[in-house]
């Protein structure tokens, strides 16, 4: 009997060490294979996201660009670009890293969403969405012998992109457009006083600013209009997309406009219509377009997301 107890004891106890064995071999098993990465990994990212790119408004020139990076690269052949708008882009945004779940955005800097979230661009080594841009100020031809103070100020219009941040994050917090631009410009009194040195005051005249409803633009927009205001000018923002923007100020049906993205975004444009208005150059320089993401999710090149 008590040779039946130890041999069934000695079994028990090998039995119970295989167990051990095979689970401790278990968990090596997974952690080699998932090669260091998280279950979010590059590989998995495309069966997550339902290989779908979340862009914005469809005639913006970042989404030609991820139009053309679907054909570009290999690693993009299964990937579908949904349309949206800016604000729909940044709330989809926000509700993913709400969630900490993957997500690829079309993104743009200056954009209030650098400031509140931690985002990275994934790298373009096809250089499909190009360098650096700068946004331009165009103004209507006939504008400088019309109203030469306003033409003078959209000249002169020069600020940086920590500028636009501070306008653009009071906005997304909830503050109204047109009241963050009148805070900006009360704390900048200095440089606003270059932009209207030489700029006569008017009694009432009448001014209108075309602008795509970007954030970047409606931060740039309202700045630019309380400063005319300040002149005396009755200031019209006419909120436009891209394409009927520039036709705008090319047919005289808006004075001007501070948001022309080059030498990428907005090039078909200017090809059409930039001999029909007058180009005064930029007024921010180091803008820059592509694909973003959270800095949680494990890729850092476009090519990773085969």
């Amino acid at each position: 009997m008590f040779k039946k107890k130890f041999r069934f004891l000695g079994l028990a106890m090998l039995l119970a060490l295989s167990v051990v064995l095979t689970a401790c071999g278990s968990g090596e098993s997974d952690e080699g294979s998932s090669d260091g990465e998280g279950s979010e990994s590059a590989a998995s990212i495309g069966e997550q996201l339902e290989y779908k790119i979340t862009g914005i408004e469809p005639g913006a020139g970042i989404m030609k660009a991820t139009n053309k990076a679907l054909e570009e690269y290999e690693s993009l052949a299964d990937w579908e670009l949904i349309e949206s708008s800016s604000a729909a882009m940044a709330a989809e945004l926000q509700k993913a890293i709400d969630n900490e779940e993957p997500i690829i955005v079309t993104g743009w800097t200056p954009h209030w969403m650098f400031s509140k979230f931690d985002l990275k661009y994934l790298k373009d080594p096809k250089g499909v969405y190009g360098e650096a841009e700068n946004i331009e100020t165009f103004a209507r031809k006939g504008l400088k012998a019309d109203q030469p103070s306003a033409y003078k100020v959209l000249d002169q219009f020069k600020w940086t992109p920590e500028d636009m941040g501070a306008v653009m994050v009071n906005i997304q917090e909830g503050m109204k457009p047109a009241k963050a631009a009148a805070k900006w410009v009360e704390e900048n009194s200095g440089k606003v006083g270059e932009w209207t040195k030489g700029a006569e005051k008017v009694d009432g005249e009448e001014v209108s600013l075309a602008y795509v409803a970007w954030d970047s633009e409606i931060a740039s927009t309202n700045v630019v209009a309380k400063v005319l205001e300040d002149l005396g000018y009755k200031v019209e923002l006419i909120q436009l997309d891209a394409a009927p923007m520039f036709a705008a100020v090319a047919s005289g049906d808006a004075d001007g406009m501070v948001a022309g993205w080059l030498p990428l975004t907005h090039k078909d444009y200017l090809e059409q219509y930039g001999d029909k208005m007058e180009r005064l150059g930029p007024n921010l320089e180091g803008a820059k377009t592509g694909l973003v993401v959270p800095t949680y999710v494990e890729a850092d090149s476009i090519e990773d997301l085969k």
